[in-house]
């Protein structure tokens, strides 16, 4: 795949259905535009857990009582990942009254994964690190139910198959490990619905939120490899 340079910073967050591919454009963006960073808000908790950094123990012990993680600790990971790759300030905080100023270096653009999910998170987050393209990414819901009911995963590594397009070698093997191959506990119709339903409850919002700032762009197709063409020529259009 031939890349692309960024001529200024991409604050980017891709809203979409459960199954509609945000990973996979998400790996194929970085592909092609390499100076687009991933920050996944539930790998900074996962590892800050693990390292039993202040802000994991904190954390951990508000998951063990059955409590969500409140939002200004989701902010403070983000923010300290964001200072630890010099793309903001290091004096800024989640209580500052101002917004972090980040850096318009192409090199300071990443891909924001798992939050914001609601409008009230968005304020937080315009508040602190102002995005500057939100892409809602839409597939017909009987292709998604067809593509989710054809998904296997190899567990351990990740790994995703789909026997319509991406089957692996052996049948019901994962390609490497030679491993079995199995579905997960959500990839069935009934289960899904349910995620749509409740996405559809808090995305709405979200997306009329990003409307009125001006960042929101759509963009439909039936598969990845229709949307992904589209994608690359709207991130060139505005940022390379």
């Amino acid at each position: 795949m031939a890349t692309a340079k960024f001529k200024k910073a991409a604050r980017v967050i891709l809203v979409g259905a459960p199954g509609v591919g945000k990973g996979t454009q998400a790996e194929r963006l970085m592909g092609r535009f390499p100076q687009l960073s991933a920050v996944s808000s539930g790998d900074l908790l996962r590892n800050s857990v693990r390292k039993k950094t202040p802000l994991g123990l904190e954390a951990e012990s508000t998951m063990r009582s059955g409590n969500l993680v409140p939002d200004d600790m989701i902010l403070s990971l983000i923010l300290g990942e964001l200072k630890s790759k010099q793309w903001v300030s290091p004096k800024t905080s989640v209580s500052d009254a101002l917004p972090a100023q980040p850096s318009d270096a192409p090199e300071a653009s990443f891909i924001l994964d798992g939050f914001p999910r609601t409008a009230s998170q968005a304020v937080r987050l315009d508040a602190l690190i102002p995005i500057n393209l939100v892409v809602s990414l839409i597939t017909p819901v009987d292709i998604i139910l067809s593509r989710i009911a054809s998904r296997w995963v190899h567990e351990p590594s990740g790994r995703v198959y789909n026997t319509t397009f991406n089957a692996p070698k052996m049948a019901g093997r994962d390609d490497i490990t030679m491993e079995p191959l199995t579905k997960r506990a959500d990839d069935c119709p009934e289960t899904w619905k349910q995620r749509l339903k409740k996405f559809h409850e808090t995305s709405q919002p979200l997306l009329d939120h990003y409307e009125q700032k001006g960042v929101l762009w759509t963009v439909t197709g039936n598969s990845s490899d229709e949307i992904s063409p589209k994608l690359f020529n709207e991130f060139e259009r505005r940022f390379a």
